[in-house]
């Protein structure tokens, strides 16, 4: 019997996942990843639809391991965790949007428990995402989009490693949302069935990451200017950390009803500089640490780029550098090219890799 190692956060997604697998006749053993990031106000919780890191979680995927009688484990990653807690406040300092929710899946989350899963022989590891493994014609495992196309999380999974697909399982990326939350309901687990899903940055309970950024690192707080192209100065701002390209609301300037946009910050002069909307709009982008999930092409690669979670993604075309990155041009221009922001690319549903966007190219 094959063993796998679940990644339960108390959830129904992983707690459905451990259902489905039982039924698939494997041997699964829980694994509860403690980050040290989280509250235990179940008021707070269900206010801010949070639902992974706590103890109140860790005790539901205790229970559901109970219920389903699998081995359980709760392990302790605080310290790992604590680094990419840093990397969201450097990030910002930098005149950056950073996206945790890529760097938790790629440090810690499948690397971390893929090393667990080795040491007590484990033949594969599995999560709750919304994602599936597919074997092509000739057996290769691949990572594709889940069939839900509302909870499709494959855009935060480019960073898994390549070797790790084969010992890779998405157990509830075949189905609809609805559909898990009965499968839970089902096998008896009347308390995750009904559990909203969790926040997408889980260490920001109170949807403010302002807060989280200047409490890491305090000289965030740092008083600049919110300017036109032009030099034409505006108004004044306490911190770039409150603005990210694209951003319309919160500026905090006037001007007769005219719609301003944050186009571009400036971290060296602690400047924000904005314009119209139109001044978004870019051809293409650069990126870099580009992860690839088949072998890197050597020519130009047509593919549908997706520059943001909620983005719907384009036709584009990709050439790898010699440096490890890529350049992008977009088949048709694109808005607010983001630097810090992940960019994913697919052919159909299969993703192909993606990596870190770095400028974006006029």
């Amino acid at each position: 019997m094959a063993r796998v190692v679940l990644a339960m956060s108390g959830g129904v997604d992983s707690s459905a996942s451990a259902v489905l697998l039982k039924r698939q006749g494997y041997d699964v053993v829980g694994l509860f990843m403690r980050t040290g990031s989280h509250t235990d106000d179940p008021d707070e919780r269900r206010e801010n639809k949070k639902g992974c890191c706590s103890a109140i979680d860790a005790g539901d995927a205790r229970r559901v391991a109970d219920r389903l009688d699998i081995p359980f484990y709760a392990l302790d990653f605080a310290r790992e965790f604590d680094k990419i807690i840093d990397y969201f406040a450097d990030e910002y300092l930098k005149g950056r949007t950073p996206n945790p929710c890529v760097v938790c899946n790629s440090w810690l989350k499948f690397g971390q428990l893929w090393q667990f899963g080795k040491q007590i022989g484990a033949d594969f590891i599995a999560t709750g995402h919304y994602a599936q493994v597919l074997k092509d014609a000739d057996g290769q495992n691949q990572l594709h989009k889940g069939v839900d196309p509302d909870k499709d999380q494959s855009y935060v999974l480019h960073g898994i490693k390549r070797e790790v697909l084969n010992h890779l399982i998405f157990p509830v990326g075949g189905y609809l949302k609805p559909a898990i939350r009965e499968i839970a309901a089902e096998a008896g687990l009347a308390n995750v069935a009904v559990k909203p899903d969790s926040v997408e940055i889980c260490f920001v309970p109170t949807g403010n990451h302002v807060d989280v950024v200047r409490k890491r690192r305090p000289e965030a707080m740092a008083v600049g200017t919110i300017a036109e192209k032009d030099g034409t100065i505006l108004g004044e701002h306490d911190g770039i950390d409150r603005f990210t390209i694209g951003q319309r609301k919160g500026l905090g300037v006037g001007g007769g009803g005219k719609k301003r946009f944050v186009l571009e910050i400036l971290p060296s002069t602690n400047t924000v500089i904005v314009g119209d909307e139109s001044e978004l709009i870019s051809k293409g982008l650069v990126a870099s640490r580009i992860n690839w999930l088949i072998d890197p092409p050597t020519e130009s690669l047509a593919c549908v780029a997706k520059i943001r979670y909620r983005h719907p993604g384009g036709p584009a075309h990709i050439r790898a550098t010699p440096d490890g990155g890529v350049t992008v041009e977009f088949g048709e221009p694109q808005s607010a090219v983001t630097p810090g922001q992940a960019v994913t690319f697919y052919d159909g549903t299969r993703v192909l890799g993606g990596g870190w966007i770095e400028q974006a190219i006029a």
